[in-house]
């Protein structure tokens, strides 16, 4: 397998479980991040800085899960760029800069930080999801390799 697309299906594979994670921790707790509504804001506001109409409802929801799906697993996939010998700690590295990053350009983007780092609690979870979205794709990358 070409290892572009090994590292595309590793991103994808990271992507899908951090957005499993969100998913479930959402349901089960009211502390728990919610980045699909981070993600909702930032497509209307980019989608009306371009002097559109955002989308609402039941196509905001899909349109920014589409989004985030995509982003995600394009950021996934350098983690496979590199030595075999380093693929998990690349993998954890990324997660974690992605985390911090989740909780950490929120307010300078003018988005509503709250949904990522409302507590001390969700602060960690928000970090915690991003890490583990990292090491399922650098796992997925080297069980194909």
């Amino acid at each position: 397998m070409k290892p572009e697309i090994r590292n595309m299906l590793g991103g994808i594979t990271g992507a899908v479980v951090l957005n499993l994670v969100h998913e479930v921790a959402k349901r089960v707790s009211h502390k728990a991040p919610r980045v699909d509504l981070l993600g909702e804001e930032a497509v209307t506001k980019t989608v009306e800085a371009m002097g559109l109409e955002a989308p609402t409802g039941e196509v905001l929801t899909a349109s920014t899960f589409v989004a985030d799906l995509a982003s995600n697993a394009g950021y996934y996939a350098m983690i496979g760029k590199g030595d075999d010998d380093t693929i998990l700690l690349r993998g954890a590295g990324y997660g974690l800069i992605a985390g911090l990053g989740a909780i950490g350009l929120a307010k300078p983007l003018g988005l509503n930080e709250s949904t990522v780092a409302r507590t001390g609690e969700t602060k960690l979870l928000t970090v915690t999801f991003y890490l583990l979205g990292g090491l399922a794709a650098a796992l997925a990358m080297k069980s194909l390799r």
